[in-house]
């Protein structure tokens, strides 16, 4: 049944998982994948045993369970902007610095029961466990673990990667783009241990339905929600804690603005969204304040990871995937207070010929180049700008500005800008 995985020992030609109707599909090139259990360069020999050393000694989820192990997102970027050996090692040591080691879960999991324990972080490890055990059976290929367990099922697990703000869904996106067996299990196990009530949205149809005022312009409805007057006073404060009591208190108001964005034209809504994506960052950002939103930087790597997925998966979960993103951006966008999307933050910024390979050297030997968010951040524009073209420069000089004004995130919650988190 899943026979086209064979060519996959090609990296530069993937096929889709699963055979599919393309005429609703969002038709965009793969990247290039970077295989590094087979690529002999020295370089690539350091990615692969870096990701072997943080398989085996970090947890996935640490500091009371509500942080995530960045390791893989910061060194694949690295890797992939060029780094050399000398600096991904340093990557490794400087975001290990506040990694935590594994614990033992309450009990072990297997194929009867995984699905009981799912949502409950202190399985993390016996996630990762039963994972592995299943790519043993299938003889280490790490793809046919994900068909069994990432796309099958009522509740497929591909439909709530947006748990955890999105990082098991940034977490596969890497283990894909590298190639890394590790990752993808590392992906699947955090995408089980992180479950939340998120999938319901997905998995429920009757929560998707049409609206009168529907628009193909992402941007458009974020205007929208700026200014509706339901969310106004909803908090006092930024940060993720607000998720849970945002669905609970206007979710139909939320829902109503996730159907509204219509999806009439897949490849060219998805091209929109990703600019939504690197305006959100970006053009609030006012001069003078240094810091840019901690929270806002995960909808443009969370877009650029389905950038990585869309043409490798299934076409019947490209349109969800699309639109789970889209809902993870809602979400934040509303917990974030709502800022002004002002685009000509960044298409009238003066880049005074700053170009590619400046920002690329920014984040390989600037002053913030061991900032995992910061590096993914403008790599993740880079990708987007190579997708679609940058007629207009607009993922250039978004990317300047960052490069140049970054100096630290804020929009932190109260936890985590009491733990002082990356």
């Amino acid at each position: 049944m899943f026979s086209s995985f064979s060519s996959f020992s090609n990296p530069f030609r993937l096929p889709r998982f699963l055979s599919g109707s393309a005429s609703n599909a969002v038709n965009i090139k793969s990247v290039q994948i970077h295989d590094v259990e087979t690529l002999h360069e020295k370089r690539a020999r350091t990615l692969k045993h870096l990701l072997k050393l943080n398989h085996v000694n970090h947890s996935l989820l640490y500091n009371q369970l509500r942080f995530h192990n960045h390791e893989p997102h910061f060194l694949g970027s690295a890797y992939l902007m060029g780094a050399d050996s000398n600096h991904l090692n340093n990557v490794y040591d400087q975001e290990s610095k506040e990694l935590e080691p594994w614990h033992d879960s309450p009990g072990e999991i297997s194929t009867s029961d995984w699905r009981e324990y799912i949502g409950k972080h202190e399985y993390q490890r016996a996630y990762v466990d039963f994972f592995e055990d299943e790519l043993v059976l299938n003889g280490y290929d790490w793809r046919k673990v994900l068909e069994e367990y990432l796309f099958q099922g009522k509740a497929p697990l591909i439909n709530n990667l947006i748990a955890g703000i999105g990082h098991p869904l940034i977490h596969l996106g890497y283990a894909f783009e590298i190639s890394s067996r590790e990752v993808a299990m590392e992906a699947l196990s955090m995408a089980a241990s992180s479950y939340n009530f998120l999938h319901r949205y997905l998995d429920d149809p009757s929560y998707s339905k049409p609206t009168s005022n529907s628009t193909q312009s992402p941007l458009e409805i974020l205007c929208r929600v700026r200014t509706d007057k339901r969310f106004d006073g909803l908090f006092t404060h930024k940060g993720a804690e607000h998720i849970g009591p945002l669905f609970e208190q206007r979710e139909s108001a939320l829902l109503e603005h996730w159907n509204s964005w219509h999806i009439a034209d897949p490849t060219r809504e998805f091209k929109a969204s990703q600019l939504a994506a690197a305006a959100l960052l970006v053009a609030p950002h006012k001069p003078g304040d240094n810091q840019y939103d901690f929270y806002l930087v995960h909808i443009l790597t969370t877009s650029h990871a389905v950038r990585i997925l869309l043409p490798l998966i299934p076409t019947k979960f490209q349109i969800p995937l699309v639109r789970q993103w889209w809902l993870l951006t809602l979400t934040m966008y509303i917990t974030q207070l709502r800022p002004e999307v002002r685009l000509t933050a960044v298409t009238d910024y003066d880049r005074k010929n700053k170009d590619w390979v400046w920002v690329y050297e920014k984040a390989l030997h600037g002053e913030h180049a061991l900032d995992a968010h910061y590096v993914k951040a403008l790599r993740a524009m880079k990708t987007a700008a190579d997708t679609w073209g940058d007629n207009d420069e607009f993922y250039l000089k978004a990317a300047v500005r960052l490069a140049e004004e970054f100096d630290g995130w804020g929009g932190l919650g109260s936890f985590e800008a009491a733990s002082a988190h990356q």
